[in-house]
């Protein structure tokens, strides 16, 4: 693994790998029943200069979780890039005050170049259309759990990736981290304009995967295993794009959908946030509290995961396991009302 996370294309399938035993290890810490102190003194600043909610504090918490403190800004409005501070001298002067630093930013490729000013570890928390590599990881993650739940393996696996694949960063990424496993068939659906882009495409078959696209989710995916739907990224669109465009039912994922068209043994994804308003038909909320549904299990995922990208990058991973100690808080057996269905 480089001294930066930027892209999944920097990422070999040993190092995956290893960050996924990682992650099974900072189980514990994540489930919040043993603390470390391992990065007691370092400092993350956590640079969002796009909306979030998830990343954000999903990146601020791994890191108190390992012991370290952390620096936040959010937008635009009160950094000096308002100022007009290049990316360059923004880098250069938090690279001073921080221990490793995550960056989001709404243009693509923005994050490559603010790394190159630093020698201090950078991940991408998302850069525009581009990349989201930290959510790949714990969907991986997510996926591999789900499937030991269920005596599978990520060989032949069938992953129906829906939604928005045009603009939607965390497909980009998921769809190169799969391409590195043993071959598996993976179907596209998506509104007419926002489909996967065509050099992914492209790649995931070279890799020797099988790929294949559809109109719409109006047909039998019996033999699906993994449903990954994605919200329509109305914000990326252009001024032409947003002009008299809605959602159709068409490319809904709901009860309906499932167990019409699925099986029992499908697991629903999503990188959210959801569009939950009765016009979006994003992904429905009809299937709160279904089993199937693992999209709070996946948001708890990115503790663990996002904790072994910060000991892997700053060299601690070997340490976590002699510096645990059980909590001394009080902690609900599950953290959610509907946990205990899953």
């Amino acid at each position: 693994m480089s001294s930066h996370l930027l892209s999944v294309d920097s990422l070999s399938r040993d190092a995956v790998d290893h960050l996924m035993r990682v992650a099974a290890r900072m189980e514990p810490i994540a489930q919040r029943r043993k603390v470390t102190r391992v990065l007691e003194g370092a400092v993350l600043g956590n640079l969002f200069f796009e909306a979030s909610t998830r990343t954000r504090v999903s990146f601020h918490a791994a890191f108190c979780r390992l012991g370290g403190s952390v620096c936040d800004t959010t937008g635009f409005t009160f950094s000096s890039m308002a100022k007009g501070e290049s990316l360059y001298d923004t880098s250069r002067v938090m690279s001073g005050y921080c221990d490793a630093i995550v960056m989001r930013h709404p243009e693509q490729g923005s994050v490559a170049e603010f790394a190159k000013a630093t020698n201090v570890p950078v991940i991408n928390g998302g850069d525009g259309p581009g990349e989201h590599p930290s959510q790949a990881l714990l969907d991986l993650y997510t996926i591999d759990k789900e499937f030991i739940r269920r005596g599978k393996t990520l060989a032949g696996a069938h992953v129906l990736l829906t939604g928005d694949l045009k603009y939607g960063r965390t497909v980009h990424s998921l769809i190169k981290l799969l391409s590195l496993y043993a071959p598996m068939r993976l179907t596209l659906v998506s509104p007419p304009g926002l489909e996967m882009p065509r050099h992914l495409i492209d790649l995931v078959a070279s890799r020797g995967h099988r790929v294949e696209t559809r109109e719409s989710l109006a047909s039998d995916f019996a033999d699906v295993d993994v449903v990954y739907t994605t919200r329509i990224q109305k914000e990326r669109f252009t001024a032409e794009m947003s002009e008299g465009f809605s959602l159709s039912r068409d490319y809904t994922v709901d009860k309906a959908f499932l167990d019409g068209r699925c099986s029992d043994h499908t697991i629903v994804m999503h990188p959210l946030p959801r569009d939950s308003r009765a016009d979006a038909n994003d992904l429905d909320v009809d299937l709160n509290g279904d089993p199937r549904l693992a999209i709070f299990r996946q948001t708890d995922n990115g503790i663990p995961v996002r904790m072994a990208i910060f000991a892997t990058l700053l060299q601690v991973e070997d340490q976590v396991e002699q510096d645990l100690r059980d909590v001394r808080w009080f902690v609900p057996a599950t953290v959610g009302v509907d946990d205990a269905r899953d």
